[in-house]
């Protein structure tokens, strides 16, 4: 669905609101990217990326203060490479997935806790979503960590509004997006049978120029453990 710009302006607003704990930056010698929580109820919590971003070395998760508890205790980032062989790589994908245990373990080993977010399985769009996806260009909503020039080396959370179509059994967005936006979640939005807007996550962001093929839902669903 194609939204006006008022409409696409209070979904990135509701957006921000209701996931921003859930999106994480990764940074690594691969390079800078994003990545967020999702619960599979029943199956657990897990973080998901772009696999191209998780190989040894895998790197760390910067640490906002929001998504940590108690404050101060956690430092500023979260080394990965001591979980290296923990990731889930599905290159067939391009994702990754990394059960979210190993990370709750090595926050209580260090004394503190996470404090965050989920995209949640009714958030993520099932395969019968994803196929009504088609070549006329959809409202997409993009929640990641950019990379800017910033002394401090901040990474603030920024939503990007572009436009996802489907081409063949690919769906794509088609526009470059920021340095740090590789493995972000990519949301659109369609009617309920109220005929109010409900969004649904369609998947995450992969490498790519000139636009940025999914890893999708529907997919990834599938190649969860359990």
């Amino acid at each position: 669905m194609l939204l006006d710009a008022d409409a696409e302006n209070e979904v990135a607003y509701r957006l921000c609101q209701l996931l921003g704990r859930a999106i994480l930056p990764v940074d690594g010698p691969a390079g800078s990217g994003t990545a967020f929580l999702f619960d599979a109820d029943p199956g657990g919590e897990h973080l998901l990326t772009a696999d191209a971003l998780t190989h040894t070395p895998c790197g760390e998760i910067v640490l906002r203060g929001s998504v940590t508890e108690p404050t101060g205790v956690a430092g500023d980032a979260l080394d990965l490479t001591g979980v290296a062989s923990a990731w889930i790589h599905r290159p067939d994908l391009g994702a990754a997935i990394l059960p979210m245990a190993v990370l709750h373990e090595r926050a209580r080993e260090r004394g503190w806790r996470w404090r965050l977010q989920h995209v949640t399985e009714g958030l993520a769009a099932g395969a019968d979503r994803i196929a009504r996806l088609g070549p006329q260009p959809s409202s997409a909503f993009v929640l990641a960590h950019g990379v800017r020039e910033d002394p401090a080396g901040r990474r603030p959370l920024e939503l990007a509004i572009e436009r996802v179509v489907r081409e063949g059994d690919a769906v794509r967005l088609d526009a470059d997006l920021p340095d740090g936006y590789v493995g972000a979640p990519v949301f659109a939005v369609d009617t309920d049978p109220d005929g109010d807007l409900e969004v649904h996550c369609l998947g995450l962001v992969l490498p790519g120029d000139g636009g940025h093929l999914l890893a999708t839902f529907d997919r990834i669903r599938a190649a969860l453990p359990g």
